[in-house]
């Protein structure tokens, strides 16, 4: 429980620091969020690892930011998969570090994955050596 009030903390205090804005009169950033689960994973399994992702996309850049932070687990992959909630899809984009917080910065996206991520087709998925094909997830949602 401990560790899972840590996560909200960071999540609230970064997705604060994200959205800060000198002009808040012209703000390109749209917040996504994620809650990570194993009951979320399809299939969904018993693991008590957890996490979150605030991902905060620029439409003026088309370019997004993400921190993923998780505890529980040790990761042996993770990645944005492109699928809405309740089906599995490929893998969008890959993290590169996997250590809790991860942190990843996309490249301009194109007009196709902006409109997948603005229509939340897009989960955060940690993998492991003990589950393979995805351990924890959690769909992005807008904010």
């Amino acid at each position: 429980m401990k560790n899972l009030f840590k996560i909200a903390a960071f999540t609230f205090f970064l997705t604060l620091i994200i959205s800060c804005d000198k002009d808040d009169a012209v703000n390109d950033n749209v917040t996504f969020t994620a809650t990570l689960s194993g009951a979320n994973e399809v299939p969904a399994n018993t693991s008590t690892a957890v996490g979150t992702a605030t991902l905060v996309y620029n439409k003026t850049t088309k370019m997004f930011t993400i921190a993923v932070v998780h505890s529980g687990l040790t990761p042996t992959g993770g990645h944005i998969h492109k699928g809405a909630a309740g089906t599995n899809g490929g893998v969008v984009f890959g993290f590169t570090n996997l250590a809790s917080p991860i942190s990843y910065t996309s490249g301009a996206l194109t007009a196709e994955q902006e409109a997948d991520l603005n229509a939340g087709l897009y989960y955060v998925n940690l993998h492991t050596a003990a589950i393979p094909s995805g351990e924890i997830r959690g769909n992005l949602v807008k904010q």
